[in-house]
């Protein structure tokens, strides 16, 4: 299947899981089943690309793939799945950080981590208060392992030497990093604050638009 083809089956899957998601009880299927087929069809898009930047760079980006496909069905169980999904996500954010993190330059690193720093540090100010003791450990946890992640995604757009070799590539991978760190803090409002509108909605676009743009990352153009 082409990219282009698979992109569309993506769109498709994301809008049945969506639907599915605000969906009253005979057609919560929808979402059951759409959302870890749509990452799925992701999973395939990494998978297929070619040319690809590297051999080590695909291997990467398919373990975080197969990592937020776990974390995906476990925030989908019926029993309180949110730690052990966390811990999947937190791990899958490794495997990007693999990827992204050789070439990029120390310059761009730091000036990278700055900004998504205050970023981290304007979502947690507002967040800490609202988050039980018992899950405050693993959600700093998490936002250090996905600020380091997005770290090393901008980091790679903002390396001349990279962006003149890779620019598409390159490109993708920082608006993937920059899409989760907004996609998982809007989940981080809904789930501890309760002040998203439309959260399904926000919180899986901006979740899928990240795993398309890290996926179209893996082509080497």
């Amino acid at each position: 299947m082409s990219s282009r083809a698979l992109t569309i089956a993506i769109a498709l899957s994301a809008i049945v899981a969506i639907v599915g998601a605000g969906a009253d009880a005979p057609w919560v299927w929808m979402f059951h089943v759409g959302k870890p087929l749509t990452t799925v069809l992701i999973f395939l898009l990494a998978l297929s690309s070619s040319p690809v930047l590297n051999a080590r760079y695909r291997r990467a980006v398919l373990v975080g793939m197969t990592l937020s496909l776990i974390g995906d069905v476990l925030l989908m169980s019926p029993t309180d799945g949110f730690v052990p999904g966390l811990i999947a996500f937190l791990l899958a954010h490794i495997g990007y950080i693999v990827a992204f993190a050789p070439g990029s330059s120390m310059r761009s690193r730091v000036s990278t981590g700055a900004i998504l720093l205050c970023v981290a540090v304007a979502n947690l100010s507002g967040l800490l208060p609202r988050i039980g003791a018992d899950l405050k450990g693993p959600v700093l946890a998490y936002v250090v392992v996905l600020m380091t992640m997005a770290t090393f995604a901008i980091a790679r757009a903002w390396t001349p030497a990279l962006s003149r070799e890779t620019p598409r590539s390159v490109r993708f991978a920082a608006v993937g990093g920059v899409a989760f760190v907004l996609s998982d803090s809007l989940l981080a409002w809904d789930k501890f604050a309760g002040v998203v509108p439309q959260a399904q909605l926000s919180i899986l676009s901006t979740y899928w638009f990240a795993q398309w743009c890290i996926a179209r990352s893996v082509e080497a153009r």
